[in-house]
């Protein structure tokens, strides 16, 4: 693993005791480097290692599919953990007070946990770690170029962060290592029985999850697989088509963690019969967009709002707040997918129904909820709300960064002025009917909910 993944955010005492893996965001044990740098860590001091969630019902606007198909995935975690001998213990609560109170409980030597720049689990950090009397090292597990190394600053858009990415992919994009099991590892020094999950109650408690998306690492490698026979191969003609797209699919297993996407990168490099185009066009969306929206995310404290907007956008959006708007749409007839526009009703339906959305449609839908809002904070709002609690892949860096790009023009451009819009960009359903066939895409979800 790079040096550089790893960096020392609370710097105590080195001192005897085990090492914990406080696990948050990458909820795998395949290609986790913040589980390889810890198990590097117990080698090294000659100490036992365990892994620690905590389970809290504190995430804004998540809803029960979105907690089944976390506590689905990972129980199939858990169980690899184990058969590595490496324990895996359940917290309940809040991890601010839950994690540190076990951490002093197992009289923690070292403490890893994993990167991530969304402003609730900053908050997490922020309040417990004057709880915790151990070093604490944080590993960015998300990106193949770690955000605090990439850049130092929010990037104006991808044309500036992709040079930076680019020349970095060959010093990062590496192999991982295999997992060997831990012999010894279930000695983990505790005063009884660790905490464990019960399983059966957990999933009893949750609901089974989406059906359209089984939960798990193996289901999200099997996507994969699909995906690099199937979808790969078509990308570059049909990515942006929502009739019968060559989308991957994979967005809810890498915003739950259980999926790396510098695994998907590895193996859409070694894909063969691959096209040049298909395979960089789907590596700049991987790799250069999601990693725009993590340093985002990581240098715009308030990236849900409309203070992250460019002065430009702030200013034209102001300008033509006073405009007409062609229809105000209330709050029921969005959340029912029953507007006046029968492409955004049937995007809608499709998100009702399957917890996803076609990524070009998403872009319409916000766009759309933008002309119906009477200002832009307000559609930012509504835009926030429907994804994150209705989107598997909601409360996600690339769902803030794309409404925020949809409403206020975050990594784009001023275009043409129009009203309503200004010189934000706009789409609009003539726009789609040149691009893809609508009429089949309305017909295929006019009557899901």
């Amino acid at each position: 693993m790079h040096p550089a993944r790893a960096r020392l955010i609370h710097n105590r005492p080195q001192q005897q005791g085990p090492v914990v893996y406080w696990m948050h965001r990458e909820l795998r044990a395949a290609d986790n480097w913040a589980l390889t740098f810890a198990l590097h860590q117990a080698a090294e001091r000659g100490q036992a290692l365990c892994v620690a969630f905590c389970l809290a019902k504190t995430y804004s606007l998540a809803t029960l599919p979105h907690f089944a198909f976390l506590v689905h995935g990972l129980r199939h975690t858990a169980s690899a953990l184990e058969g590595l001998g490496i324990p895996f213990v359940l917290l309940r609560g809040d991890p601010a007070l839950a994690v540190p109170e076990f951490l002093r409980a197992a009289k923690a030597g070292l403490v890893v946990t994993d990167a991530d720049p969304t402003r609730l689990k900053r908050q997490w950090l922020a309040q417990a770690l004057p709880r915790i009397d151990a070093p604490v090292w944080e590993v960015d597990g998300r990106n193949v170029v770690p955000a605090r190394v990439v850049s130092d600053k929010r990037e104006y858009m991808a044309r500036t962060l992709r040079p930076k990415i680019h020349r970095l992919l060959p010093e990062y994009l590496d192999a991982f290592p295999a997992l060997e099991p831990q012999p010894g590892a279930q000695t983990f020094p505790w005063p009884g029985p660790l905490p464990r999950a019960d399983w059966e109650a957990l999933l009893a408690e949750f609901g089974a999850p989406p059906a359209a998306f089984p939960p798990g690492e193996a289901a999200a490698q099997a996507q994969l697989d699909t995906f690099l026979r199937t979808g790969l191969p078509r990308y570059a003609d049909d990515r942006n088509t929502p009739v019968d797209p060559a989308s991957s699919l994979l967005s809810p297993y890498l915003h739950f963690g259980q999926l790396s996407a510098q695994r998907v990168a590895l193996e859409v490099l070694a894909a063969r019969g691959i096209s040049t185009e298909a395979r960089d066009g789907f590596l700049e969306q991987l790799i250069v967009r999601r990693e725009l929206a993590e340093n985002f995310c990581l240098h715009t404290p308030n990236y849900d709002t409309p203070e992250a907007f460019p002065a430009w956008a702030t200013a034209t959006l102001a300008k033509h707040e006073r405009d007409p708007r062609p229809h105000l749409a209330s709050e029921a007839e969005l959340d029912a997918g029953e507007t006046p526009d029968a492409l955004w009703n049937a995007a809608q339906r499709q998100l009702l129904a399957t917890g996803h959305m076609h990524g070009w449609l998403r872009m319409y839908w916000a766009k759309q909820i933008v002309l119906w809002s009477a200002d832009a904070e307000t559609a930012m709002a509504r835009c926030l709300r429907l994804n994150d609690s209705l989107s598997l892949d909601g409360r996600d860096v690339n769902g803030y960064a794309g409404i925020a790009w949809s409403v206020g023009g975050v990594h784009d451009r001023p275009w043409p002025e129009r009203a309503v819009f200004g010189t934000v960009r706009s789409m609009t359903f003539s726009g789609a009917v040149r691009k893809f066939d609508v009429q089949a895409f309305v017909a295929r979800w006019s009557g899901a909910a």
